[in-house]
């Protein structure tokens, strides 16, 4: 671990200290939520990767079906946001903190400020062990504060209650519960960008171009941060694998930001910087597979079977679900296993 690294733990394990007993306070329970109109919500993720803000898109379906005339606005970090939340047609206004603050502090400042600026019905920090999450939900101006605290009934109920994306959306439920609001029980809503039609459309002359037939394809990304990325060795047994199996598939390789590959480059390749080209090219293909990262959750909001591959992080926590979309456990999982679970994802779609 890098000396920058081992002071943002040291520094995210202060600021946690700090912060956990915000927002602790007990919800009135004389309260009844059904007996206002819920107009304006906020909610609270200041965190700037990719996935972490991807995986706000169940809950923030969950409340437009709840309050669906109500006007959303984002807490968040990095310039990501836009793009992610285009078509949420709810979402009233972003307010984003700059990700280097010390470098922008007028801007880091201006930020916190805006969610002062307007009276809120609802303020949702969406993670339990976010400091700047629970601190700006305690700082904004709002009716009811939802903090993201397990709920020990919840857990014991819902065998997925962990999982980082269904987490926030039984909170919420439970919250608005206890406000007088009755659970619906409706299956929570998988990650989903909004692609549009013409978005797709236009992804599918890319990957036309890439392959130049008429066959489906498989999209695999063979980078991720830290351990998550398996090694060169590892995705050149499992890309051999791959071909060997699917011969009748295109093997299309999406690349990350950094323009590398774990194969070398052996495999027609993509590469975009825009988060909405990206998932439009991969809402072209059959299966996408890759380790957990951002791209995985990005690969599961276009509406994409989606095969995570985990070694270090827990898919109890971060699989992709929804749309035949499933985890496989590398550790405890052979490459043949493997091979049998991505055909019969093929075959049911």
């Amino acid at each position: 671990m890098s000396i920058k690294s081992e002071i943002n733990v040291v520094r995210r394990k202060i600021m946690r200290t700090l912060t956990r007993n915000i927002g602790n306070s007990h919800l009135d329970s004389t309260a009844d939520i059904t007996k206002i109109k819920v107009t304006r919500i906020l909610v609270c993720r200041p965190n700037p990767r990719l996935g972490n803000q991807l995986l706000l898109t169940p809950l923030l379906q969950e409340i437009t079906t709840t309050f669906p005339d109500a006007k959303i606005d984002l807490f968040v970090n990095g310039n990501a946001a836009p793009s992610i939340f285009a078509n949420y047609k709810n979402i009233q206004r972003i307010i984003r903190l700059p990700r280097k603050p010390f470098q922008s502090l007028l801007e880091y400042l201006k930020g916190w400020m805006a969610i002062r600026k307007h009276k809120y019905d609802i303020v949702i920090n969406v993670m339990k062990n976010s400091s700047s999450g629970r601190l700006s939900a305690q700082f904004a101006n709002g009716k009811f504060k939802f903090f993201g605290d397990d709920i020990a009934d919840l857990s014991s109920q819902f065998d997925d209650y962990v999982h980082i994306a269904k987490n926030p959306v039984y909170n919420f439920r439970h919250y608005l519960s206890l406000l007088g609001l009755k659970d619906s029980h409706r299956p929570i809503a998988s990650l989903d960008l909004k692609l549009t039609s013409s978005e797709i459309k236009q992804a599918s002359k890319i990957l036309e171009d890439r392959v130049q037939n008429d066959q489906k394809t498989i999209a695999i990304f063979t980078f991720a941060t830290g351990e998550k990325c398996y090694t060169p060795t590892w995705w050149e047994s499992f890309y051999q694998s791959l071909q060997k199996t699917f011969p009748d598939y295109n093997i299309v390789e999406v690349l990350p930001v950094e323009n590398v590959s774990q194969i070398g480059f052996k495999a027609p390749t993509f590469y975009s910087k825009d988060i909405r080209e990206i998932a439009a090219f991969i809402a072209n293909t059959s299966v996408f597979i890759g380790a957990d990262s951002g791209m995985m959750h990005l690969a599961t909001a276009s509406k994409t079977p989606t095969v995570g591959l985990f070694s270090i992080t827990n898919a109890a926590v971060y699989a992709p679900y929804g749309n035949s979309s499933l985890a496989i456990d590398t550790n405890h999982t052979t490459t043949e296993q493997s091979m049998a679970i991505i055909a019969r994802i093929l075959l049911e779609n």
